[in-house]
């Protein structure tokens, strides 16, 4: 059964609109591209000094508390307790020199944090110091922090006014409510860039209803959790959501994963740790030099990237991976694949998205995938709706493999796939791109958990023009194409158009309640589409 996390994207924060546009305003002639870096970078920063105040503050008002254990009269051991680094990583607050934090007194009582400094023509200078000396102070973050404020293409008093917005992000009463507001800010930052950055933003995010879905299908309840091409890691913080609404903990999964792109690297490391979240990511070329070769995964997710050619098939050629045949330099797609395979445990699930071209491809590909298939990994396709990636001129899919179809808790499935073909599912968000709903997902989790089987899982029955569960010799026959709308075939609804409007709800719920799973619960929106269509 799908879920809502608690955690959202930003949209429920009334000021991060307001606060992007202000610090877009900014931009002059510098491309979103690295713009965005320089941004997310002083978030990151906010984030750090801000947690680190607000535990200061908790320290301080424990030392003055004679109920507390904490609790001293000698302004000595107060100011040892206040500087003491453990009592900071002790509750994953990353350790802030003085001189990073964002206000910092010197001896003669000035403020000279960065905000107070924002006017000054080195800021650039001092931001990267702030950032190299908490690099210095956590390991976890070596490597990390984007130090590039002094070199950038942005002049002293625009930087100086960037640093003046990002400190209007309120931070919260506690660490835990400053993690969560200014993690959904980060992402709301890290979606609007890639929006903006049209398809070179898809490179590096992930869309919040593919990642919501691809999660709510996998059912990460604990384990290793794999992503190979992680990007902004948006399928790593959607995981420790599911896990925490189930009531799981960070650390029930371990995360692994790794990204060719350092800057975007860089940009995924700070997104994890602002949400409180830590694994071993490597940066490298994933197909070339694959870093976790010993890793077999309870779960992978991916979103990599599409149809890449020239990618340097020659230099792996006799890979151990291209377990169903090489793959060509033309196209990675089933490189990727190959490597997903590879990298499952015995009992392992993978969920990854892919361009439409990889369920029917013929050739070397067609090959690799009639032997994938005949080798009963594919447990699911699901046909998305086109519009949904910032990279809208590719149709994509997403494929679910499973080691063990006959995995304890679950029906026996073997030599079954299920098809799903949601492309008329989502709804415009603007003129370019629309998201998956709420119910949408509900309706492709629900018919999959259905079929799939479990202790909670409902009843599964084909509906034609949604889902079909074929057999192997049903894609025999459709010559080992995947695509799925050669198995659900068409849906049917009679519906006479000069019934009263009521009427129309009711029998479209009916048909919908039946063709998708989704009962009632579609009713209001169905009403909607119908008065936007003006069918009243």
């Amino acid at each position: 059964m799908a879920t809502n996390p608690t955690g959202g994207n930003g949209t429920d924060l009334p000021f991060a609109r307001t606060l992007f546009e202000a610090a877009d305003g900014l931009r002059g002639s510098v491309e979103s591209s690295e713009y965005k870096h320089l941004v997310l970078g002083l978030l990151f920063l906010k984030y750090v000094s801000d947690a680190f105040t607000i535990k200061r503050e908790t320290l301080e008002a424990e030392t003055h508390d004679p109920a507390s254990d904490l609790f001293t009269e000698d302004e000595a051991e107060r100011s040892d307790i206040l500087e003491d680094r453990d009592e900071y990583t002790a509750e994953n607050v990353f350790w802030v020199p003085e001189r990073a934090r964002w206000h910092w007194t010197n001896p003669e009582g000035i403020d000279e944090g960065l905000l107070a400094s924002a006017n000054q023509a080195d800021i650039g200078v001092r931001i990267d110091r702030a950032l190299e000396l908490i690099e210095q102070e956590n390991t976890s973050l070596r490597g990390v922090l984007p130090r590039i404020y002094a070199r950038a293409a942005l002049s002293p008093a625009k930087l100086g006014e960037l640093v003046t917005t990002i400190a209007k992000i309120g931070f919260g009463q506690s660490a835990e409510e400053a993690r969560d507001i200014l993690g959904r800010t980060y992402e709301y930052f890290i979606k609007t860039f890639a929006r903006a950055e049209g398809h070179r933003g898809g490179e590096f995010y992930t869309p919040a209803s593919v990642t919501r879905l691809l999660v709510e299908m996998l059912e990460p309840f604990k384990g290793r959790i794999y992503e190979p091409a992680f990007g902004s890691a948006g399928l790593f913080i959607q995981s420790g959501r599911f896990v925490e609404a189930h009531g799981g903990r960070a650390q029930d999964i371990a995360l692994y994963g790794q990204e060719m792109n350092q800057a975007t690297w860089r940009i995924g490391k700070m997104n994890l740790a602002i949400h409180g979240l830590s694994g071993s990511l490597a940066l490298g070329d994933t197909l070339l030099d694959d870093q976790h070769k010993d890793l077999r995964a309870d779960y992978i997710m991916a979103n990599p990237p599409f149809n890449m050619k020239k990618w340097g098939a020659d230099q792996v050629a006799d890979d151990v991976r291209w377990v169903y045949g090489a793959p060509t330099d033309g196209n990675a797609n089933y490189a990727w694949i190959q490597h997903f395979i590879h990298h499952l445990a015995p009992d392992g699930k993978a969920g990854f998205v892919m361009a439409n071209g990889s369920l029917s491809a013929g050739g070397q590909e067609g090959k690799i995938r009639e032997k994938i298939i005949l080798d009963d990994l594919i447990d699911c396709i699901v046909a998305l709706p086109p519009q949904l990636f910032f990279t809208t001129g590719i149709p994509v899919c997403l494929w679910f493999l499973d080691r063990n179809k006959a995995s304890a808790g679950e029906r026996d499935r073997r030599g079954e796939t299920l098809f799903i073909d949601a492309r008329k599912m989502g709804v415009k968000v603007n003129r370019t791109q629309i998201e998956l709903t709420e119910n949408e997902i509900f309706c492709i989790t629900d018919a999959y958990h259905a079929w799939r089987g479990g202790p909670e899982a409902g009843e599964y029955v084909d509906e034609a023009g949604f889902s079909f569960a074929a057999r192997h010799n049903d894609i025999e026959k459709r010559d080992y194409i995947l695509t799925p709308g050669r198995y659900v075939g068409t849906a049917g609804t009679d519906l006479a158009w000069d019934e009263p409007f009521n009427e129309r709800v009711a029998h479209l719920t009916a048909i919908l309640e039946g063709q998708f799973g989704c009962g009632r619960r579609l009713e209001d929106e169905i009403r909607v589409k119908l008065r936007g269509l003006r069918l009243e």
